[in-house]
């Protein structure tokens, strides 16, 4: 099922100055690039977007189409889609409906695209771990990858680029140990996951398709897990979930966005790269910080057992952590925009 959007009247006096930059808007900002030899993607590109309509996919979608890129949305809920997505305001965009972990007619649509990007995944901590639930988040990743990786060989004209989501539970949890890019897989439930989605990720080197792998961490923007905690903070009931010693690996989503946009244009850029702030706080600091900005105190702590209560193994994404180090993100001379916890929170509230 597909829906393309018109060319809209109100649309047809898009500046043309922005196609005179590469995605982003900001490469030379963004990457002071070692190798002055680095090839950079076409200036417009038509990019496939998995997991568009989410809380990172919307707004990389939202920038893509301010710089004039061509996008096409992969989605199993295209009704949802298309109310996310205007016409009135998406106009170079592409709706198409699709079942992730399914062969299908949507594959053939990858076909002439320039990059991919795959943010596709049920929510981790939305619903308690059923063995159902477990199999659902396991499928909607590495089933799903799988999928998108068959449609890549299959294309005729194939994508140069797959940037391809992965997350810091990659590492399994710990208080005391240092994570990086070249650290082993850890042994849990959420490692496994991220291991075999990576390794549905990787099959698409042998295309000749570039990968880059990006380890996400805790997304900042207001909504998702931030927007979870503001509403005690503003009874004045605000605190740590749990003991507050666990790490709390971050990343500010505009420097997420940042980080996917070049990716999608460095052919330097590949591998792993841990998608996280460079400075990782305690539970206990960010609700500190997030105190102090909202001049709310931090005081009042959820103790684990009510968050076991409530989410069952689930909870562990939030009781346990990892710090975690955006090692090769920082070799490619990445600038973070948000480098501190203080300033993200104080950048995301303002706006409130």
């Amino acid at each position: 099922m597909i829906f393309k959007r018109g060319d809209h009247p109100g649309f047809q006096t898009i500046p043309s100055m922005l196609a005179c930059y590469p995605i982003g808007g900001m490469a030379k900002d963004l990457l002071n690039s070692k190798d002055k030899g680095a090839s950079i993607q076409p200036l417009i590109m038509k990019v496939a977007v998995t997991g568009a309509t989410g809380f990172v996919g919307s707004r990389l979608v939202e920038r893509l189409q301010q710089q004039g890129h061509s996008v096409l949305v992969l989605t199993r809920h295209p009704e949802r889609a298309k109310r996310v997505f205007s016409s009135y305001v998406y106009s170079q965009l592409e709706i198409i409906g699709y079942t992730p972990t399914i062969s299908g007619t949507w594959q053939q649509v990858i076909s002439g695209c320039d990059g991919v990007v795959n943010l596709a995944g049920a929510g981790i901590a939305d619903e308690r771990w059923t063995p159902q639930r477990k199999q659902e988040i396991l499928e909607s990743r590495a089933t799903a990858t799988q999928k998108l990786v068959e449609a890549i060989a299959q294309a005729n004209s194939k994508p140069s680029v797959l940037v391809s989501a992965s997350a810091i539970g990659y590492y399994g949890t710990s208080e005391t140990a240092l994570f990086d890019e070249h650290s082993p897989s850890g042994q849990d439930f959420l490692a496994n996951v991220c291991l075999a989605w990576e390794t549905s990720a990787q099959q698409v080197k042998e295309t000749g398709t570039r990968l880059v792998i990006l380890r996400l961490g805790i997304v900042l923007a207001m909504g998702g897990a931030l927007g979870k905690m503001l509403t005690p903070f503003r009874m004045f009931a605000g605190g740590p979930l749990g003991s507050g010693e666990q790490w709390f690996s971050w990343i500010h989503r505009e420097d997420l966005v940042n980080l996917i946009l070049l990716s999608l244009t460095n052919s330097q850029i590949e591998g792993v790269l841990n998608a996280t702030a460079p400075n990782p706080v305690r539970m206990g600091q960010l609700c500190h910080a997030l105190g102090e900005v909202l001049n709310r105190p931090s005081w009042l702590p959820v103790p684990d057992f009510a968050l076991e209560i409530l989410l069952g193994d689930a909870a562990q994404v939030i009781l346990e952590g990892q710090q975690v180090l955006p090692k090769r993100t920082l070799s490619y001379n990445f600038n973070y925009q948000y480098p501190t916890v203080k300033p993200a929170l104080e950048d995301i509230l303002s706006s409130s």
